[in-house]
């Protein structure tokens, strides 16, 4: 039982290099073809494109990348977080074969770089995942299991620089059952994972945050918690959104349903422009500089709608990324709109926007102790932990009551996975 443990964790650490590689190569090809083409050099600058482009961007994309994948077999086009939880909650040993990663590297940078309002977290995991199902090929099943869990987890580390949300996340998102000699792999693939992502990309996350943000009274708990059931609404809408984008587009052909899915993009881009790609440019203003609430309800709704189109039509990304970005422009919007209303001081509207930020990523993927670490994570503030929590406890019951305990991904798998599996559920 030692040797295997040890061989399990030289394997882990084996997995989480190889998966870091992988994701930092698909960021790194995002953030050249940002920079081969728009204004200046800069990336997610689609805000300085043209009208025409803006809106001829994610639509020509969208057509281009539906053509493609109107030529391939149905199996090459399970992609993403979804095919991922299928295979690690729905089967008995993982299926993540290299041909659905190349499909999913290619056509996630692809989507991303055109604009589309998706991420690269939901494409990193699976890459990540994929990474490791390849280095547990000779494996027992169990094995291989754990190596494809060591990848999804080394995934979401190396994406955002947060290892032990990535070790929890694959237990809330991929039902990874917790047991410590299959866990001691896991957690040193994310430790591996993070280190060559800060190697490259330094100690820092994806986006900036205002270093030391705090609740300044305890009068705020009432304000969190109102700001955490908002937030579980609108998770809920989200999450029916997405569904109902799924059920309509079930049948269409993929150049059909991403051109359409282009073709919004590009329509909500021309008021919002800012929701075009990946959008971390976007979210670090929201969390460091109050904006004009008209702008925040705007860029919200915008995301939401343009996001959960673009899932619900099978577009090649993820809904990781977007979902802060729609809680943090919530959270500001309930920090500009208390500043000087009440008898009371108030938290900057930074702090506001941070906790929503990660309350709309409980709520949407029914993980909020991965959310709370996230917290802690890319804050380094155990100042933000309490008032956090009670966001984070607010969205989820409100999401749990409306649409159930199961995450978005689940929702989407019942539309895709064949109608031999669905009776489990």
């Amino acid at each position: 039982m030692r040797s295997d443990l040890v061989r399990l964790t030289l394997l882990g650490s084996l997995t989480g290099l190889l998966a870091g590689l992988v994701v930092l190569s698909f960021r790194w090809v995002i953030e050249q073809g940002q920079r081969g083409f728009l204004p200046e050099g800069a990336l997610g600058n689609y805000e300085a494109l043209p009208w025409w482009g803006i809106l001829a961007l994610p639509l020509l994309s969208g057509l281009l990348l539906g053509l493609l994948f109107n030529r391939l077999p149905e199996s090459l086009r399970k992609v993403g977080i979804v095919h991922v939880v299928h295979q690690m909650r729905h089967t008995g040993r993982p299926d993540l074969p290299w041909s659905n990663a190349l499909v999913q590297f290619f056509a996630g940078a692809f989507a991303i770089i055109g604009g589309h309002s998706i991420d690269r977290e939901g494409p990193s995991v699976h890459l990540g995942a994929a990474a490791g199902t390849q280095v547990g090929i000779r494996s027992t099943d169990m094995d291989t299991f754990t190596l494809t869990a060591c990848g999804a987890a080394a995934a979401i580390a190396a994406a955002f620089n947060t290892p032990l949300t990535g070790v929890v996340f694959v237990i809330e998102v991929l039902g990874v059952r917790y047991r410590v000699d299959r866990f001691i792999p896991i957690i040193t693939a994310s430790v591996v994972a993070a280190i060559l992502s800060q190697a490259v990309y330094g100690a820092t996350p994806s986006f900036s945050i205002a270093p030391d943000l705090a609740m300044v009274s305890r009068y705020e708990l009432f304000l969190l918690l109102l700001l955490g059931l908002a937030t579980g609404l609108l998770a809920a809408v989200f999450i029916g959104l997405t569904e109902h984008s799924g059920r309509l587009a079930q049948n269409w052909k993929p150049s059909t349903a991403f051109t359409l899915a282009g073709l919004l993009t590009g329509l909500i881009g021309l008021a919002y422009p800012q929701i075009l790609g990946v959008s971390y440019d976007t979210l670090s203003h929201i969390l460091n500089s109050p904006m004009a609430l008209l702008t925040l309800f705007g860029l919200m709704l915008g995301k939401l709608v343009a996001t959960a189109v673009s899932v619900g039509f099978r577009l090649p990304g993820g809904l990781i990324g977007p979902s802060l970005i729609i809680g943090g422009a919530l959270g500001q919007i309930m920090g500009v709109s208390v500043q000087g209303l009440f008898g009371f001081d108030t938290s900057p509207v930074g702090f506001y926007a941070i906790v929503g930020m990660l309350a709309m990523m409980s709520a949407v993927l029914r993980a909020p102790l991965a959310a709370l670490l996230a917290l802690l994570e890319l804050t380094a503030n155990l100042n933000v932990l309490f008032p956090g929590m009670i966001v984070v406890v607010g969205a989820d019951i409100v999401a749990r009551q409306l649409l159930g305990k199961e995450s978005i991904f689940e929702h989407l798998r019942r539309l895709t996975a064949p109608k031999e599996n669905t009776e489990e559920d």
